[in-house]
């Protein structure tokens, strides 16, 4: 096990990178810890894989360290770092049998025969393969040969850590749960420094006690899922976790508030003093369609009609337009149970869940709230 440091990496593909937009990976500073469970998240053309690919050392980043235990690695190959990596697609000898390829990194160090048994027997029981220790691996189904994969990471005491590029991808949608909850499972037992990259919100949230988010080349937040979900530190975020996403407006600083789409909404003065240090920057409202209270209209000053509603089984989201039709719609979402409202409605952001954005960044508020009216 390890803990892994980013310091001041970043990394470009171009040799003479003019500015930001060259690089796949911006400033990175950031520590994973030993023996955490972690996981990588976002969309495709992020950096994911890179950054991924620059930690285990098949590739070197063009500036800043990549240090293992206060060590720097940078010029370490994947062998040299101990780090075991799984793929999208399950890298295994499709001639040897299951037990050969989860024996094969254990004999190349040449471990006695008898502990190679043992942790053989051990790993497959783990990933529920121990039926198909005699099996050739070309007789497999994808799923199987990806525990395979799994396993010979696994299998290895001396790995500083598990590197997961989307190693679910192959695998079929009925049996991702089940995987999913393996991994998080065999960490809790073998304790080994992993970490998974995914663009599924679904599947970080399921394996890892801590994700960072990556947007065009950074790591734009680092928490808990709860964190992610109830603080986003940047709009990216608050859109991109939670189904669906959170509502995004631009607003304009007012005496009393902000203005949305032509309603002025008073804030407590803690948030309204947070709001000045940031004018003059693009300021947006963000909150989740959770937390979005439907009222009469004449209990709130901001009005919307509803536009459509797609019931989803266990809960209805609800496209609201409000009162400008150049204003995009907000989302709402409420239980299967809740009456849907007819014609207008009244809206209320209670100021606890009602989030600022400057710049695309989380305005923090220092001092108690109160409710939005």
């Amino acid at each position: 096990m390890a803990e892994i440091r980013l310091d001041r990496l970043a990394h470009s593909y171009s040799a003479r990178p003019g500015g930001p937009e060259d690089y796949a990976i911006r400033r990175v500073d950031h520590v994973w810890e030993q023996g955490g469970a972690y996981a990588l998240l976002g969309p495709s053309g992020c950096g994911k894989s890179t950054l991924l690919n620059i930690i285990s050392g098949l590739l070197e980043p063009s500036e800043g360290k990549v240090m293992y235990d206060g060590q720097e690695v940078n010029a370490l190959s994947p062998q040299q770092r101990n780090i075991a990596q799984v793929f999208q697609f399950p890298v295994i000898y499709d001639t040897m049998t299951v037990h050969d390829n989860l024996a094969f990194p254990l004999r190349n160090q040449r471990q006695p025969a008898a502990k190679i048994a043992d942790k053989v027997k051990e790993v497959a029981e783990a990933l529920e393969i121990a039926h198909l220790l005699h099996r050739k691996a070309s007789n497999l189904t994808a799923d199987e040969k990806q525990k395979v994969s799994m396993g010979r990471g696994l299998v290895r005491d001396d790995v500083a850590a598990i590197l997961f590029d989307e190693p679910l991808t192959v695998i079929d949608p009925q049996l991702k749960w089940r995987l999913r909850r393996k991994l998080k499972q065999i960490h809790e037992r073998f304790n080994i420094t992993m970490v998974y990259v995914t663009h599924d919100q679904l599947e970080a949230s399921t394996f890892a006690d801590k994700i960072a988010v990556m947007y065009e080349g950074q790591i734009v937040q680092f928490g808990t899922p709860r964190e992610l979900f109830e603080n986003p530190a940047h709009t990216f975020v608050g859109y991109f976790i939670g189904s669906p996403g959170m509502n995004l407006f631009e607003v304009e600083l007012t005496t009393d508030g902000v203005r949305l789409a032509g309603v002025d909404l008073r804030l407590s003065p803690a948030v309204r003093n947070a709001l000045e240090v940031h004018a003059g920057q693009r300021l947006k409202l963000g909150i989740r369609p959770e937390f979005v209270q439907l009222v009469e209209p004449g209990e709130s000053a901001l009005h919307a009609t509803l536009d459509l509603v797609q019931d989803l089984g266990t809960y209805k989201v609800l496209d609201l337009q409000l009162g400008t039709t150049d204003t995009k719609a907000i989302k709402a979402r409420i239980e299967e149970d809740h009456v849907v409202p007819q014609g207008e409605v009244g809206l209320i952001f209670p100021e606890r869940w009602t989030k600022f954005y400057a710049d695309d960044f989380l305005v923090e508020i220092h001092d108690g709230q109160d409710s939005q009216q």
